[in-house]
């Protein structure tokens, strides 16, 4: 942090020796330096605490998808039983008739 106040000094003391197109080249790099600071300060900010809520809430989340999955799995299977059942019945059925 420093070097960036000794860079807004210097230019201030040397506008003489400079072009217009210069110092404006050096006030964009000044304004981008001060942006990048402030985006470094909020990233740090929000680094620290929002991932425990968002790790606490993708548990949750976790849990709930598990438990439908499993839901889920337990009707599919039931389906498949009750058709293998009732095809089991057709079948057996409709060889014995057809003898």
């Amino acid at each position: 942090m420093e070097p960036s106040e000794s860079t807004t000094t210097l230019p201030n003391t040397a506008n003489e020796d400079l072009t217009p197109l210069e110092q404006d080249v050096l006030d964009e790099y000044e304004r981008l330096a001060e942006n990048m600071r402030k985006l470094a300060s909020l990233l740090d900010t929000m680094a620290g605490k929002p991932t425990a809520e968002i790790l606490d809430g993708l548990r949750q989340l976790e849990r709930k998808t598990s438990l439908v999955f499993t839901l889920l799995k337990a009707s599919v299977y039931s389906i498949v039983l009750q058709q293998e059942i009732y095809s089991g019945d057709q079948v057996g059925g409709s060889e014995d008739g057809g003898r």
